[in-house]
């Protein structure tokens, strides 16, 4: 005899696929400035994402900035960057918020990063990093909005 026992869990699923892609893949060399692969972010439930950048190699005297554009159709993009970040100097994780709430006709995005080097030795600046993009719930947002609340 097989006996079903029933289990109520005391929270909800989102059963929502979030968003969680690379805009630059992982260990990628980067000597110049360029842009990334343009990323479709139209399914999104939510506008706001976690960007998280990973420079894992890096040399003195040199930096790294990193700029996110938007586009309706991934062919005419946006000629100002929606977000930036300060410039890098150092090897480490970034976390950055990316709130796309203002631009709701934002359907695809896209990093353009800028590098310099300055001082001795060769001037090609030589980096290896990754971009990663989560999308962020509505309830992680509520949720940390109250705590901020909370704390003032």
């Amino acid at each position: 005899m097989i006996r079903v026992t029933r289990v109520t869990l005391p929270f909800r699923y989102n059963l929502a696929v979030m968003l969680d892609r690379f805009l630059v893949p992982q260990n990628t060399i980067v000597t110049a400035k360029g842009d990334s692969q343009s990323l479709d972010i139209g399914e999104a439930a939510s506008r706001v994402f976690l960007l998280t950048l990973s420079i894992t190699s890096i040399v003195e005297q040199e930096s790294i900035e990193i700029g996110i554009f938007t586009s309706a159709d991934a062919t005419t993009w946006d000629t100002k960057p929606i977000f930036s970040s300060p410039q890098k100097f150092y090897a480490g994780e970034y976390p950055m918020l990316l709130d796309l709430s203002s631009a709701p006709s934002a359907k695809f995005v896209r990093a353009h990063w800028e590098v310099t080097r300055w001082g001795r030795g060769p001037t090609t600046p030589t980096f290896e990093i990754g971009l990663r993009l989560r999308e962020v719930s509505k309830e992680a947002l509520h949720e940390a909005q109250a705590e901020a609340q909370g704390r003032r």
